[in-house]
């Protein structure tokens, strides 16, 4: 399995309250993508993502746009090697 990437997000803008976490959940698990996203103190919604390089570079596409109330600024991705998540989870 060292076909994994790993990447880092960070997405701002209107990022918060209109289910973009929930819809990055769904969408992960959706495409067999493990990790995790939380809402910042700061109005941010920072994200893990670890798979193949084609689901993951799909997922840090989909961020650019999020949920469908959603208005993203930025979008920023540090990409590093996995750590071994399973699963999609939201944490607080």
């Amino acid at each position: 399995m060292d076909d994994r990437i790993r990447a880092h997000v960070f997405v701002s803008g209107r990022v918060q309250g209109v289910y973009y976490r929930a819809t990055t959940r769904d969408t992960a698990r959706e495409r067999g993508v493990d990790g995790w996203v939380r809402n910042l103190d700061d109005g941010r919604v920072e994200a893990v993502f670890e798979g193949t390089e084609a689901t993951v570079e799909s997922m840090v596409e989909w961020c650019h746009t999020g949920s469908p109330n959603a208005r993203v600024d930025d979008v920023e991705v540090e990409y590093g090697e996995p750590t071994g998540i399973e699963g999609f989870e939201i944490r607080r």
